[in-house]
């Protein structure tokens, strides 16, 4: 990792002692700040809209269905393709390079959405933009979260992790502001901007990518390159065998570490199920509790203001009680708030927002301190490599949420029933965490 000296090495120093420079950290932070404009802006509540809603692009069921198959697509890739990226950036120690082309490559996808017009015959190119920024997103995340050992010590990790979560989401509540109240509600925009030909949707996803593009140069700049032993086997392979040494690696992984495994899978299902929950609350609050599409943006800012801030205040009990702790309390939380929501959703839009926002102050720290957790697990100089399984393994149980809410739907016969499956999956990831261990020392501050 990097101290003050401006040497960089790999994996939590072992002397927890040694200091990092707060603005070494505020750069990190950064970093998921910006990243708000791809996941706020392009992949939830502006641009995936703008393609389902407006008819002349074939209308949302249509729409919806071909979304579905592009992401799909894209979740593929990345699980093939992400744990090799992360190995090989772990043994090259080319983790900002690969941090800084993957960035940019969102910012150019975003960017590029500016030219998706309301036309039925732009459809594919939108979709060939979202499914490619995810692609890159994704592979610049598993690059971005090995950072973390870069920036913080065993004693602060847990904090620096939830300031990052917490930077993410203020960003998010942020940009959704700025292109919301600058060119979306109203019916004339800043700079004379109006929603014909879906301008202003197409103007925010050009300040998305300048937002981006500003707030990653930090990091590139301010945090060193990681230089990790040197290991000529692996220097001399090439993409194919990667394959090989990956699974080389995960034999050894396995062996040596082996809970981090049954971690790599508790955590795919229950970041699944915190997935789902901001995934479909759009959606119920719509159909199930009557919001209108401007109260639903309303609650969803007010669902990252609670996120976020609930993140960063927890960042420290991570550090003091350690991540396991935190991520129990978090999902029996959610599952707890979630059957209230099912059981009292006759009560009206104020069930919604009471629990709903409850919701939210247990889904930023338990994203927060499972990151903590595969940190300190993770054996020194692999970072990239099994943050590239974490993606993998969360890539891979993608479709958990989606099914489960759409077959309890289904099985109900109305909507809120969907609410059941998400708490399921919650609930089925809170019991393969239990069992999970790691030493005393991996866990808490010592």
């Amino acid at each position: 990792m990097s101290d003050d000296s401006g040497r960089a090495s790999v994996g939590l120093a072992p002397d927890p002692a040694v200091t990092i420079r707060k603005s070494r950290i505020l750069a990190w932070g950064l970093w998921d700040w910006g990243s708000a404009s791809f996941n706020a802006v392009a992949t939830t509540f502006v641009f995936t809209v703008y393609l389902t809603s407006t008819k002349a692009f074939g209308g949302d069921t249509f729409v919806s269905a071909q979304l579905g198959w592009a992401l799909g697509i894209a979740g593929v890739a990345v699980a093939l393709l992400a744990p090799i990226t992360g190995q090989r950036s772990d043994v090259g120690g080319r983790r900002k390079l690969w941090l800084a082309v993957n960035t940019y490559l969102v910012v150019i996808a975003l960017g590029l959405m500016f030219f998706v017009q309301a036309k039925q015959e732009f459809l594919l190119f939108a979709l060939i933009l979202l499914a490619v920024g995810t692609v890159v997103f994704e592979f610049a995340s598993v690059n971005y979260n090995a950072m973390l050992a870069q920036v913080s010590t065993p004693r602060t990790i847990g904090k620096v992790s939830g300031f990052g979560w917490g930077m993410g989401y203020i960003g998010g509540i942020v940009l959704l502001l700025i292109v919301y109240f600058g060119f979306i509600h109203p019916d004339v925009g800043l700079f004379g901007v109006t929603s014909d030909n879906g301008l202003s949707v197409r103007v925010s996803m050009l300040i998305a990518a300048i937002w981006f593009g500003i707030f990653a140069l930090p990091v590139l700049l301010s945090v060193p390159e990681n230089h990790p032993p040197r290991d000529p086997a692996a220097k001399r392979a090439n993409f194919f065998r990667s394959y090989a040494i990956l699974g080389r690696d995960i034999a050894r992984l396995w062996k040596t570490s082996r809970h981090t495994v049954y971690f790599l899978i508790a955590s795919a299902i229950f970041r699944d199920g915190l997935t789902g929950v901001f995934t479909f609350g759009g959606v119920l609050a719509a159909g199930t509790f009557g919001f209108s599409a401007g109260q639903v943006i309303i609650f969803a800012i007010a669902a990252n203001v609670v996120a976020g801030i609930a993140t960063i205040a927890v960042g420290a009990l991570d550090d003091r009680l350690g991540p396991k702790p935190v991520i129990i309390t978090a999902l029996i939380g959610l599952v707890v708030c979630g059957a209230l929501v099912f059981v009292f959703h006759d009560g009206g839009q104020i069930v919604f927002w009471t629990f709903g926002l409850a919701l939210c102050l247990f889904v930023g720290p338990a994203q927060s301190a499972s990151r903590s957790f595969l940190a300190r697990l993770i054996p020194s100089g692999r970072e990239g490599e099994v943050f590239g399984l974490y993606a993998t393994t969360g890539k891979a149980a993608t479709a958990l949420a989606p099914f489960a809410f759409a077959i309890f739907v289904s099985t109900g016969g109305a909507q809120y029933w969907g609410i059941v499956g998400i708490v399921l999956v919650l609930a089925i990831g809170l019991a393969l965490l239990i069992p999970v261990k790691a030493k005393q020392d991996q866990l808490a501050a010592r």
